[in-house]
């Protein structure tokens, strides 16, 4: 069942009032309504004129910079739902954990989103040891995810192996929603009371569905 406030541009009151279920329920459902091709048709001229004085989002997801996942897209939101935290492999640092206590302390978000993807280029990269530049410290925060990944002697753990790739993927989010909650204290404080929802995903390139996990 769709949840209340569909399409609407949330408010301190509407926002205030969303549990953590709720938060998630409308993510759920927003990518329900884009994998049938059935947006909701919004307003964004009156959503900008809403926003210009302040913003209420329920959900702030971090996610990958890959070009194939606008976040607010796939999960058919508009102005002022999301909070993006957008990085090749969707890892979390200093800044951003910083970014994700703001959104959720000081902005009243409901929900973290950890989303992963299939075939993703970064987690390819880091399973093929890439080295570019800044992209080879990037890759590297990716590698625990790579190493953590036991297989059969002899199985190719390189990028050719889309399976191998998607499963790092997975432990990628496993592994940076553990790195939250032991590097943020006011995150991890804020979950355990129940105040905010911590959740992995991972985004299929294929067919636009996101699995919660």
């Amino acid at each position: 069942m769709e949840t209340k406030n569909v399409g609407k541009t949330q408010t301190k009151d509407s926002q205030s009032a969303m549990s953590t279920a709720d938060a998630l329920q409308m993510l759920k459902d927003g990518n329900e309504r884009f994998v049938n091709s059935s947006p909701v048709n919004r307003d964004y001229k009156e959503q900008i004129s809403m926003t210009q004085t302040g913003q209420y989002p329920f959900a702030a997801i971090v996610s990958c910079i890959d070009s194939r996942i606008p976040t607010e897209i796939v999960f058919d939101q508009g102005i002022g739902d999301i909070f993006n935290a957008r990085i090749a492999g969707n890892f979390v640092n200093e800044d951003i954990l910083g970014s994700l206590e703001f959104a959720c302390k000081l902005a009243g978000s409901k929900v973290i989103v950890i989303m992963g993807h299939t075939s993703c280029g970064a987690v390819k990269g880091a399973c093929d040891h890439a080295k570019l530049g800044n992209l080879t410290g990037m890759l590297d925060k990716i590698m625990p995810a790579v190493d953590a990944i036991e297989t059969p002697e002899g199985t190719d753990r390189s990028s050719s192996n889309i399976e191998f790739v998607n499963t790092v993927a997975m432990k990628n989010v496993e592994l940076t929603k553990e790195k939250l909650l032991s590097k943020s204290s006011v995150l991890n404080e804020m979950i355990q009371n129940g105040d905010v929802q911590l959740v992995g995903a991972m985004y299929d390139v294929s067919t636009g569905r996101v699995s919660f996990v």
